[in-house]
């Protein structure tokens, strides 16, 4: 049979189009049929790299037996996670309540008016490991919604209130101060796996945004225990295994301590993250092979999941044809064929007689063994492209792009964006969620507004171009016009027009993509410095109020809003860059002024005084060409120091202005 998923453009749908069950997508035919019929709703969320997605489809939902008591019992509807983040935060909400931990592929049982009721995650299809099997577990709950009634409603009324108080959480009135950063930073050591980095025990998943906060508390503190917990981190994940030697890239977690044997996914998001802080790793240490492994990491994104359009598709799957890690694991037989010898020291045994490479390889080797793997079968490509994931991959495009100069990465994250503000945008300049085979779709959510805004700053720094930075400023006031609440602060995940849920959440957590809340408050932050707009920094001082008692409980999942608290309470330090695009005097003015790995500071570009949007922007207004050439002001609240048009004067205002400090009214003597 087909069903009414065949119609979909997520993947994930897609690929149970042919499951008889007789799934239909989230939205108001499913549950009218429920309400009609009386039927409790049985939720499936996954998405389409998911390794336990595809062992329960095929288990149970491509079993005839199993999907005619699923269709006789329920109402089922099948979600993709990455198209309605809102979706899956409520339900996982209520399966974390349920079972004390959440995960997917995720089964929830809901009332007719969506409220939840029971819920878990895998389902084995016989009695496993103390786990009963899915077809118990249906007749059960069907039998307590027929039967039972009353429990099912109290279950439901105590699940829903508890989604909706995990949202109405209130502002911290303690002050905050960097006692929190300081305090953050001490437990994170203590959780710190001194041997093989990471924090915590297996599985250990990628700490980007943890990262870097602690490569900024070694910025501000000169603590190099902080920057010796990067180090051994990157290092280790960069030994092979999680991170693919052949292809760049990084799987999507290490399900060891030593990020050895990986989860094979690869997500568009965990890469876009982990490029930059390579990057940054390389700028504060000045090591080569951080360089290396963040160029990779971009190449690996460019080759693989970058769609004709410009944008990027989310994943790669753990499977292929079935098996996983089939594509990225060799025998000794096929290793020694390539390299025409035995290199027994690089293989590390996984499964069914294959091996995970770890090692160090000759260039040559490297080419050869990925010119062979090439040939394989490849797993399948999730080609969404999400929105948000996508402003990630702008950003760490864009910087590394300037950094590195690279030109062909600057185009690519300027292709990026235009998409972004173009196909992923409706009429109204308001962002979707998704987009696939020439169709956005979905409303777009507080992380897809943050995270494009975030990347669209980025590409102002790595352009200098004004049109990115006012499209920054124009999405984080959208975002807070559809977003913000308006009583407790912070920033909701649906916008005010969407779908009502049950109950309309605020994530906070940063793992493993930075919130849409921290980010905002991020971007939030760094325009209120460059506009001097104390409205914008009252809304990001407002989402740290919310999360203040969560970065002292658990500092690890809260990494992001961690490095926007040290934004907040660093000296403000204003760069603004005045001269013609495409000078070479003013790109080498620009690149000794944000050279440094200086996360806090802030930075416009103009073309000087006869550039009119500049005028609107307070940190350029004013500021021209000095004697006709271009001009670098480094300001503290808008007041400077005498602009430098030389850029190996440059390395001497590297610090915040002292109160000597003087108004931008022209050159200081003797100082160029």
């Amino acid at each position: 049979m087909t069903n009414r998923l065949a119609g979909e453009t997520s993947p994930y749908l897609l690929q149970h189009a042919d499951n008889p069950v007789d799934w239909y997508p989230w939205g108001p035919e499913a549950l009218e049929r429920a309400r009609s019929e009386d039927r409790p709703i049985l939720l499936s969320i996954g998405y389409a790299a998911c390794h336990w997605c595809h062992v329960m489809e095929h288990e149970s939902f491509e079993d005839e037996g199993t999907a005619a008591l699923m269709n006789a019992l329920f109402v089922n509807v099948k979600v993709d996670r990455e198209e309605r983040p809102d979706l899956d935060s409520v339900y996982m909400d209520a399966v974390v309540t349920l079972t004390g931990q959440g995960g997917w592929p995720m089964t929830v049982f809901l009332t007719p008016e969506g409220e939840p009721f029971h819920g878990g995650t895998y389902y084995p299809p016989e009695p496993r490991h103390g786990l009963p099997s899915f077809r118990q577990v249906l007749a059960a709950v069907a039998e307590a919604y027929r039967e039972r009634r009353p429990d099912v409603a109290r279950s439901a009324t105590a699940l829903v209130d508890a989604i909706q108080r995990s949202s109405e959480l209130a502002p911290s009135q303690e002050p905050l101060t960097d006692s929190l950063l300081s305090q953050a930073a001490r437990d994170l050591r203590s959780q710190f796996d001194p041997v093989c980095g990471g924090f915590g025990r297996a599985p250990k998943f990628p700490p980007a945004s943890t990262l870097e906060f602690l490569l900024r508390r070694h910025r501000r503190s000169g603590d190099d225990e902080m920057l010796a917990m990067v180090r051994t981190t990157l290092d280790a994940m960069a030994a092979g295994g999680m991170y693919d030697l052949l292809g760049g890239g990084f799987h999507r977690y290490s399900v060891d301590e030593r990020w050895l044997v990986p989860h094979f996914e690869k997500m568009l998001y965990d890469n876009a993250l982990l490029a930059p802080a390579y990057l940054h790793a390389w700028v504060v240490t000045g090591t080569e092979r951080y360089r290396t492994i963040a160029e990779e990491t971009l190449g690996y994104m460019l080759r693989e999941l970058r769609l004709a359009e410009g944008c990027f598709a989310s994943a790669q799957d753990a499977d292929t044809d079935g098996v996983e890690g089939l594509t990225f694991t060799w025998t000794p037989e096929e290793l020694a064929e390539v390299l025409g010898r035995d290199r027994p020291e690089l293989l590390e045994p996984f499964e069914h007689g294959r091996s995970i490479l770890r090692g160090d390889l000759e260039p040559a080797e490297r080419h050869a063994l990925l010119e062979t793997r090439e040939r394989r079968p490849k797993p399948l490509r999730d080609d969404k492209a999400i929105t948000s994931w996508n402003g990630l991959a702008l950003a760490a495009l864009a910087e590394s792009g300037r950094r590195l100069q690279r030109l062909d990465l600057v185009e690519a994250a300027q292709a990026l964006a235009e998409f972004l503000l173009g196909a992923l945008s409706d009429a109204e300049g308001r962002l979707y969620r998704t987009y696939r085979l020439g169709q956005a779709k979905n409303t777009g959510y507080l992380e897809d507004y943050a995270d494009v805004a975030n990347g669209l700053y980025e590409l102002h720094l790595a352009t200098g171009s004004l049109r990115w930075l006012q499209e920054c400023r124009r999405l984080a006031l959208l975002a807070v016009e559809l977003f913000a609440d308006e009583e407790r602060g912070g920033f909701f995940l649906s916008p005010a027009h969407g779908e009502r849920l049950v109950a309309r959440k605020k994530a906070f957590d940063d793992h493993p993509t930075p919130s849409g809340n921290s980010m905002l408050a991020s971007v939030l932050l760094r325009l209120a410095r460059i506009y001097g707009d104390d409205e914008l920094e009252r809304r990001g001082v407002g989402v740290l109020r919310l999360v203040r008692e969560g970065l002292s409980r658990a500092p690890s999942a809260f990494g992001h809003a961690l490095c926007a608290l040290d934004l907040h309470l660093s000296p403000p330090r204003e760069i603004a860059v005045v001269g013609p695009r495409g000078d070479s005097r003013t790109g080498a003015l620009a690149r000794g002024a944000l050279a440094p790995f200086d996360p806090n500071a802030v930075a416009a570009f103009s073309t000087g005084q006869s550039d009119a949007g500049a005028q609107d922007v307070p940190l350029l207004a004013g500021k021209d060409l000095v004697h006709g050439q271009p001009a670098v002001y480094i300001c503290e609240r808008f007041q400077c120091r005498a602009p430098v048009t030389r850029p190996e004067n440059l390395a001497r205002l590297s610090r915040p202005p002292d109160k000597s400090r003087v108004a931008c009214t022209g050159p200081e003597t003797g100082s160029n």
